[in-house]
């Protein structure tokens, strides 16, 4: 069998406070291939950007720290590197996009330099020549007039060229893996629908493996191959794309499809009742018992395990124990 690309087993990260101490990231294994495009969705606060962070080693110390687990690159545990070393992964063989473009986007220098600077970091190149390589990095991710546009600073770009200048500094290297977390927020349907066929086009023509983090379930449809679904820090399902959509296991995705809009359809949306409860004071047993329709009084008491109740399919649910 292929060895996974990226293999994270039992991974914890927890964040201290005032309030006491509280795991963003819950024992959470996940895995996946080369070329694959892993979508990890839920709702806000549920993990997904802190799981990414983690990976990377860009959890602020303090007040988070990864206690626990492996994540394992190409042999490496990246837990175990130095900051040096991890520098010599990160925006090189491990590229992340982050959420808000404005913010990530340093305004100060011009967009060449900021996608010239990983190519000089990681790839050994000249200043011109780095800054050329930038032109043509923005040309690949479909910028009109790039020689112009590398000129620019970030406040001179609409959203959608923000996002575009963020995909070609994230794949200025040629990544193995790409995260992308919530790449399409704050754009309008049009520009997300470039962005997305921009950037399936791009990893399928570096053979490079997605993350996309995203809490919108029509995204995963287009994109992803395999869904992790997260609430409260740990992950309730795991399941192909497909069969995710056709079969959901989990009260909570259910919840998700049920409280999705759909094309020609009348239908009314039934949005989950509740909100995600606060990671400082989660409730005893299951975490989404408390919202979930099917709850029973085990679920009160205890947290159910990861089930696999088909070949494939992993579900944290009582429902699935026989």
């Amino acid at each position: 069998m292929t060895k996974p690309l990226l293999d994270i087993r039992e991974l914890t990260t927890c964040f201290s406070s005032a309030q006491g101490i509280a795991k963003a990231v819950d024992n959470v294994s996940l895995s996946f291939m080369q070329g694959e495009t892993l979508a990890i969705v839920g709702e806000s606060g549920c993990g997904k950007t802190v799981l990414a962070l983690s990976i990377l080693g860009l959890i602020p110390d303090p007040p988070g720290r990864v206690t626990d687990g492996t994540i394992m690159y190409r042999d490496k545990d990246l837990l175990d590197l130095s900051e040096h070393e991890l520098m010599r992964i990160r925006g090189n063989a491990i590229s992340m996009i982050f959420q808000e473009p404005m913010t990530a986007l340093n305004p100060v220098f011009r967009i060449d330099d900021q996608i010239a600077e990983p190519l000089r970091l990681h790839q050994g190149f000249g200043n011109r020549e780095a800054l050329d390589k930038a032109v043509d990095a923005l040309k690949l991710v479909g910028i009109p007039n790039p020689a112009k546009i590398a000129k620019s600073y970030p406040h001179e770009l609409s959203g959608g060229m923000r996002q575009r200048v963020m995909i070609a500094m994230a794949l200025a290297c040629n990544p193995d893996i790409l995260i992308a977390d919530e790449p399409t927020t704050a754009l309008d349907v049009t520009i997300q629908a470039q962005i997305l066929d921009l950037m399936d086009d791009l990893k399928q023509r570096m053979n490079g493996s997605l993350m996309l983090i995203t809490h919108d379930l029509g995204v995963v449809a287009r994109m992803a191959q395999r869904v992790a679904v997260m609430y409260s820090g740990k992950i309730v399902e795991l399941a192909g794309a497909n069969e995710l959509y056709a079969e959901p296991l989990h009260p909570y995705t259910k919840g998700l499809l049920a409280s999705m809009p759909s094309l020609g359809e009348t239908r009314e949306l039934n949005p989950i009742p509740g909100i995600v409860p606060s990671i400082f004071d989660l409730p005893q047993g299951c975490r989404f018992h408390p919202r979930c329709p099917k709850a029973y009084e085990k679920c009160s008491l205890m947290l159910p395990p990861l089930y696999e109740p088909k070949p494939g399919r992993k579900v944290r649910c009582w429902l699935y124990e026989d």
